[in-house]
């Protein structure tokens, strides 16, 4: 899989972070073309919702500190995926590819 490193401008991400007491915080984030579509290949299909991937458009350097500072990170989409490999917190390889669609988890 080979992903363009695309320019990354402010404000076309989501994210969410999603806190609990006694627990690891869990990020979902996301390029804002993908938030509310539904990705399907055979039979898996998963939902970018809101709920999840949030309301929030980020700027570059709040992906940045959410990559550097959660531990629990979930991915989609070329933007945000290309950030996070440019400034190497994932590896190309750790992508997969979902309906066309790059996905990448950290934990």
């Amino acid at each position: 899989m080979i992903l363009r490193v695309q320019p990354v401008h402010i404000y076309q991400m989501y994210i969410r972070i999603h806190r609990s007491a006694g627990c690891h915080e869990v990020v979902g984030i996301c390029d804002h073309e993908l938030l509310g579509k539904t990705l399907s290949e055979g039979d898996l299909n998963v939902v970018i919702s809101p709920e999840f991937f949030g309301s929030h458009l980020a700027t570059e350097e709040e992906i940045l500190a959410a990559l550097r500072d959660c531990e629990n990170i979930n991915m989609f989409g070329e933007r945000c995926i290309s950030l996070a490999i440019s400034h190497g917190f994932i590896d190309e390889d750790s992508c997969r590819m979902i309906a066309g669609v790059p996905h990448a988890i950290i934990l």
